[in-house]
C-alpha cells in the first residue's frame, strides 16, 4: 500500500524501483502467507489426528509415535516458514521507510509491528513442536534459525521505527542490493 501510494508522484520517482520491487513483494508475501495459514490449519489436523491413533498394541503404540514425530515436524516446519516470510515483510518494510510517502510512513511503522509480532507467535508454535519430533539435531537446528530470524527480524523492525520517527528521508537503494 505504502509502496502504491508513493507510485507516480515526483517527490519519490528517483525511488520508483523500491516501489515496484516493494509491491511485487507485497504481493507475493501476502499470496504466500494466506497458504501458509493454510498449511498451518492442515498441520494442526494432521498433529490432532496422530494424537488420536489408538495406542493398545506395541504396534499401533509405534505407529502412533511415529506419526507424531512426523506431524510434528510439519508442524514445526509450517511456522518456521511463517517467520522467515515475516522477516521477508519487515525488510520491504524496512527499505522503504525514509524512500516513500511520508503521508503512509505510519504504515510501515505498523507493518513493522504486525510483522514482528506475527513472527514471534509462529515462532512460539515452531518451538512447542519441537520437543515431539524426536529429531534432537534437526530441533537444535530450527530453534537456532528461528532465533536467528528473530534477531534480523527485530532490527529491522527498530531501524524502520527509527527511520520512521525522524521523518528524514533517505538516498536511493542500491539497484544491485
Amino acid at each position: 500500500m505504502v509502496a502504491s501510494l508513493s507510485e507516480g508522484r515526483p517527490k519519490y520517482a528517483e525511488h520508483a524501483g523500491a516501489h515496484r520491487r516493494a509491491k511485487a513483494a507485497g504481493t507475493e508475501l501476502a499470496d504466500r502467507l494466506l497458504r501458509i495459514a493454510d498449511d498451518d490449519a492442515a498441520a494442526y489436523g494432521t498433529f490432532s489426528a496422530a494424537l488420536k491413533l489408538p495406542r493398545d498394541t506395541k504396534d499401533q503404540q509405534a505407529g502412533r509415535a511415529e506419526a507424531i514425530r512426523t506431524a510434528a515436524r510439519f508442524a514445526a516446519e509450517v511456522p518456521l516458514h511463517c517467520v522467515a516470510a515475516c522477516a521477508e515483510v519487515v525488510t520491504e518494510a524496512e527499505r522503504l521507510a525514509g524512500r516513500s510517502n511520508a503521508n503512509a510512513s505510519s504504515d510501515l511503522h505498523v507493518a513493522a509491528l504486525l510483522a514482528e509480532a506475527a513472527a514471534r507467535g509462529a515462532a512460539a508454535n515452531v518451538r512447542v513442536n519441537l520437543p515431539s519430533v524426536g529429531d534432537l539435531d534437526w530441533a537444535a537446528s530450527t530453534a537456532a534459525r528461528v532465533d536467528e530470524l528473530l534477531v534480523r527480524i527485530a532490527a529491522l523492525a527498530a531501524a524502520t521505527h527509527a527511520v520512521v520517527a525522524s521523518g528524514e528521508p533517505r538516498p536511493p537503494l542500491d539497484p544491485a542490493a
